[in-house]
């Protein structure tokens, strides 16, 4: 297998991706010719004042160009396979504030496109193209709502505005070489991220040092890009599964929870461990930490090619049940039975993963977030998962009273709750391991080597 810097040394195959997505549509049209139109995201400025936004490209732009500037267009002509990027021009007076953009002789040398040309070429290319009135050029694919006002299709019969979307979603679902390159370069970042907070937190005294601790690791290595905000929870706060604050003390807390992930190249990595603030981990917290690797180590052995990750996802609940079970928290019924009420999604209320690429929750997984079932409402990934794509396996336990005081209210759940010895758990809060897999022919390979075992958790932590 080609090395990471080796597969990187390339371009991004923004070609092959523009082809992919060409052939989906005529998959779903087949007499359809014509012109794949992008737009990049635009410079915005913050609210009364005179500086940008911080810049996040659009990302099924940036799927078939490469290209991270803003204020940027993209054509594909599926009749000639071109691919041509288009450029802002050089405006002097920007150029004394911020330097010389890209040129067009070096966007064709960066990017792994046919043309480049202005942003304003953009208008009578797409006319000169529909004015010749060929079928080929019938009709363009554009983004609802990702068409800027100045933008003219008129000369075009068709507009669709609907498949381009689709098209592209779809394609990104499946990762060729150069993708899975990036998201294990953000994994190899992050994991030695997240082991540098290891090492730091019988240090630390706030939340806040650690999640320091990981930005500074992942920007000294070339990664600035977090993949998403940081979620830095000590003691009771990780029953909050998408914590912010990011600013309590440590003190008299027992664990962190820290689910971070650097982005690299705008590919994402999304990596949680939870470990002991102390070096040690508490009696209770180690059963729920024991139970919870064992979900998510049976879990990813569950995956192989076009698995139901529906399966997988009630295989998490029934090894939850079966040890919370054997711990005392559930009481009262079988395994099936209490999964069969879903008295477990009180411990573990999120799905158990989602896809992952240029976005974190990556696009593509079809969940049905109306879903009226409690144990599949936030799935994000729905059906198959096929070889090629990247999913995270991120099984949790929370002791969060919002979540739980209303099954302790309601007999039907109640029934199968051990309160006394539930008591002893509240202050855990909460317990999340995660993994980046990839999906093989063969069955799977785990991404992300961030320890996990407990005895190198803690050797790591402690220095030894």
């Amino acid at each position: 297998m080609a090395s990471v810097d080796s597969i990187l040394a390339g371009k991004y195959p923004a070609k092959f991706h523009a082809e992919r997505v060409a052939a989906y549509i005529k998959l779903k049209q087949p007499n359809a010719d014509g012109v794949i139109y992008l737009e990049g995201q635009k410079t915005r400025m913050i609210e009364d004042c005179d500086e940008a936004q911080p810049f996040r490209q659009r990302r099924n732009f940036f799927y078939l160009s490469g290209c991270d500037l803003p204020d940027s267009y993209l054509t594909y002509a599926t009749a000639t396979r071109k691919l041509t990027l288009y450029i802002p021009p050089v405006v002097p007076d920007e150029v004394i504030w911020t330097g010389l953009p890209l040129s067009k002789e070096e966007a064709l040398e960066k990017y792994d496109i046919d043309e480049v040309a202005y942003s304003t070429d953009v208008n009578p290319f797409l006319a000169h193209v529909a004015a010749r009135g060929e079928s080929s050029a019938s009709t363009v694919w554009a983004i609802h709502g990702q068409v800027s006002d100045h933008i003219t299709f008129l000369g075009f019969r068709e507009k669709d505005f609907v498949l381009l979307r689709e098209a592209v979603e779809e394609c990104r679902i499946v990762k060729d070489d150069y993708e899975v390159a990036l998201i294990r370069r953000a994994n190899e970042i992050s994991t030695g991220a997240h082991h540098a907070v290891m090492r730091a937190v019988k240090q630390a005294k706030n939340e806040r040092e650690l999640e320091a601790v990981f930005l500074h690791h992942c920007i000294s290595l070339g990664a600035p890009n977090q993949a998403y905000h940081s979620i830095v929870a000590s003691g009771t706060n990780a029953a909050t599964l998408h914590y912010q604050q990011n600013d309590a003390p440590l003190q008299d807390r027992q664990l962190l929870l820290l689910d971070a992930g650097c982005a690299y190249t705008a590919y994402a990595s999304d990596i949680t461990r939870t470990f002991p603030l102390t070096g040690t981990f508490t009696s209770p917290a180690l059963k729920i930490y024991n139970l919870v690797h064992t979900m998510q180590s049976r879990c990813i052995s569950a995956i192989e090619p076009n698995t139901s990750w529906e399966s997988v996802h009630i295989l998490a609940h029934q090894i939850l049940i079966g040890g919370l079970l054997e711990i005392g928290i559930l009481k009262g019924g079988e395994t099936e039975e209490i999964l069969r009420k879903k008295t477990s999604v009180a411990f573990f209320p999120h799905g158990l993963g989602h896809y992952l690429g240029l976005d974190t929750h990556d696009v593509g997984g079809k969940p049905r977030y109306e879903d009226e079932d409690t144990m599949f409402k936030y799935l994000r990934i729905r059906g198959r998962i096929p070889v090629g794509s990247v999913v995270t396996v991120e099984p949790g336990i929370y002791f969060c009273h919002f979540i739980i005081d209303p099954y302790l209210a309601d007999p039907e759940h109640a029934q199968y709750i051990n309160t006394e010895v539930l008591e002893q758990y509240w202050d855990v809060g909460g317990v999340r391991i995660e993994d980046n897999i990839l999906v093989t022919p063969k069955g799977y390979e785990n991404l992300t080597t961030v320890v996990k075992d407990v005895t190198e958790i803690e050797q790591l932590i402690n220095g030894l």
